[in-house]
């Protein structure tokens, strides 16, 4: 039997790393947005082309035309044990339009696996990056502290700044918006039996460990 997937989680919830721990064991594509509208518009797919008129233009892709990309790739050999759909579907619509094309498909939804993390944890995740003026270097406030505090592990410098992207203020906003489009999706398949929430403030192997026994259960 087919593992036909979606993956739900808010930025910084773990998502990414879960995703490849259900490649590596289950042998299923990653399907993320992203992705599939980069290979419909280098294959020159008409649909391709379509949405890349609309993202040349710096417009977001109708609903049709995504819709439209994600059956395509939804119905490639690859997806025969199945798929983890990652990013899609954003909206009550895009679910109501996958569970008509995994219907036509004959790909019905295993299960919608929620990465479950409080957006206050998140915030100090996502929050904590800050970053070496002269050279570049990376470091977090909870996970990687330079050495010698104040100086930078590979230059010495003193200097470090935060992206905007990355202060608290932007990241809240950030969490808000994916929490009010997530909130519907999970009513969604919680009333339709196919959610699985998952506590993803554990560890990774604890998280991973959850996401396991739900998969092999199915």
């Amino acid at each position: 039997m087919s593992l036909n997937l979606i993956l739900l989680g808010l930025p910084g919830a773990g998502k990414g790393t879960q995703a490849q721990f259900i490649v590596d064991k289950y042998h299923v594509p990653h399907i993320s947005t992203g992705d599939m509208f980069r290979e419909a518009i280098s294959n020159g797919t008409p649909l391709g082309l379509k949405a890349k008129g609309f993202t040349d233009n710096g417009n977001l892709v109708p609903d049709e035309v995504t819709n439209g990309i994600v059956k395509e790739r939804l119905d490639k050999d690859d997806t025969k044990p199945g798929f983890l759909l990652d990013g899609y579907p954003r909206t009550l619509d895009q679910a109501d339009a996958l569970s008509n094309m995994t219907d036509e498909l004959s790909k019905p939804l295993s299960a919608v696996i929620n990465i479950d993390v409080d957006p206050k944890l998140l915030t100090e995740r996502l929050s904590g990056r800050f970053i070496c003026k002269k050279c570049g270097a990376t470091y977090h406030k909870l996970y990687h502290m330079p050495k010698v505090p104040g100086t930078c592990d590979v230059c010495g410098s003193h200097e470090f700044y935060q992206r905007e992207d990355d202060k608290p203020e932007a990241v809240k906003n950030r969490l808000k918006v994916n929490v009010k489009m997530n909130t519907p999706l999970i009513s969604y398949y919680q009333d339709r039996n196919l959610l699985f929430n998952v506590d993803g403030s554990k560890g990774i192997d604890d998280v991973w460990k959850n996401v396991d026994n739900i998969l092999s259960s199915l």
